[in-house]
């Protein structure tokens, strides 16, 4: 570079392009505008989508969902929903000196009613041989926020995070794509996985299973398949192979309810098949695999969450959030402890329990590197020659 040649600046990344253009100095405490302006982009975005359901349902929804909609609770939600962010943008407006967010979820309320809002046209619902679960990822995304924001405010960790921590956009990239290629994964692990099961499962076994009464049935499925997880996950930490897929999981370096959908695609299929596996082959009632399966999806969340709840009595039994932080935890005696998701007794038994009296990790991430920003760059990024 010559002498006076001005610097070139590295170029901005989404996620500081959005803080950019969104965020400034100003308080972001209540009263401030902030929070509702936040909230009406958030919700402004999922009407749309919802919106995008009702005219496209054979592509954007799930088959498994579509007939259980009551579709006039639909509609006045999404219109309710329309509403709540135009008021939710206009206090943003009156209140805030950067009008940006104000005025992207009056676009966004715009747009939704544009395209009919809830009394829009519901589009042809006859299958449709490729869908992505839209429907699903919304339904996900108010629960799951709904729940596990206002949790981390009220109790959080680190006080200080808060919801637009480095990474976050990375985060909700996977997350996003978790709830809309449900269809992929069902290709890619259901499917194969019970039609093995059928072939190799034991009647006996499975009529013994079948016999127990159903709180039985739940508590087994709950131990078999945090066994089986055990199992895969330290196989994941102890093969080198495996290691460079899992820590796409481990590079995580700020932990809250977003940090647990991290999972690069090879690591969930091989997860979620394990898991899976050992329920079919086990014979469980259908019901008690769909409530595993609803405990899971919760506390997979809850245990990366930025929440300290002082629970020292349930700890030991089970897994909270301290337990899994450890397991984050960048120290070098947090290196290959707490594999299992739901029973610290699992690790227990195995020697892989770790649990510092009154202490969390000082910080989170894989030792000596950093992951590039990105669901697709962290895709390719197991794949890479290290070192390339």
């Amino acid at each position: 570079m010559g002498a006076g040649e001005p610097l070139k600046s590295a170029p901005l990344s989404a996620e500081d392009w959005l803080a950019r253009t969104f965020a400034d100095n100003a308080p972001r405490r209540f009263g401030t505008g902030w929070i509702s302006g936040v909230l009406g982009v958030v919700l402004g975005l999922l009407a749309v989508f919802a919106v995008l359901c009702l005219h496209f349902p054979q592509y954007l929804t799930l088959p498994e969902l579509r007939s259980l909609y009551p579709l006039v609770l639909v509609r006045l939600a999404i219109d309710a929903a329309i509403l709540l962010v135009l008021a939710l943008a206009g206090l943003s407006l009156l209140l805030r000196r950067k009008k940006a967010l104000g005025l992207a979820g009056l676009a966004l309320a715009a747009l939704a009613l544009a395209m009919g809002g809830g009394g829009a046209e519901l589009g042809d619902g006859s299958g449709a041989s490729l869908y992505l679960g839209l429907d699903w990822f919304v339904l996900g995304t108010l629960s799951t926020a709904a729940l596990f924001v206002p949790l981390e405010r009220a109790f959080a960790l680190r006080r200080r995070q808060g919801p637009f921590r480095k990474g976050w956009l990375t985060d909700a990239q996977y997350f996003f794509l978790a709830h809309a290629l449900v269809q992929l994964l069902s290709v890619l692990v259901v499917a194969p996985v019970v039609h093995f099961g059928a072939m190799v499962a034991h009647p006996v076994v499975q009529s013994a299973v079948q016999a127990l009464p159903w709180v039985a049935q739940f508590a087994l499925c709950v131990l078999l398949a945090d066994l089986a997880q055990y199992g895969i996950h330290r196989a994941f930490h102890a093969l080198p192979l495996l290691w460079r897929f899992h820590k796409v999981h481990h590079s995580v370096e700020v932990m809250d309810w977003l940090a647990g959908s991290r999972l690069h695609l090879v690591d969930v299929i091989a997860t979620r098949g394990m898991v899976l596996l050992a329920l079919v082959l086990a014979g469980f009632a259908e019901s008690a695999v769909y409530a595993y399966l609803a405990l899971v999806s919760f506390h997979a969340v809850f245990i990366h969450a930025n929440f300290a709840p002082r629970t020292a009595w349930l700890e030991r039994w089970v897994a909270m959030p301290r337990f899994h932080h450890w397991h984050h935890g960048i120290e070098p005696e947090a290196r290959d402890v707490n594999f299992a998701v739901h029973l610290p007794v699992i690790d227990r038994w195995f020697g892989t329990y770790h649990m510092p009296e009154d202490r969390w990790p000082a910080g989170y991430g894989v030792a000596g590197e950093r992951a590039p920003e990105g669901w697709l760059r962290q895709f390719i990024w197991p794949l890479r020659r290290k070192g390339a």
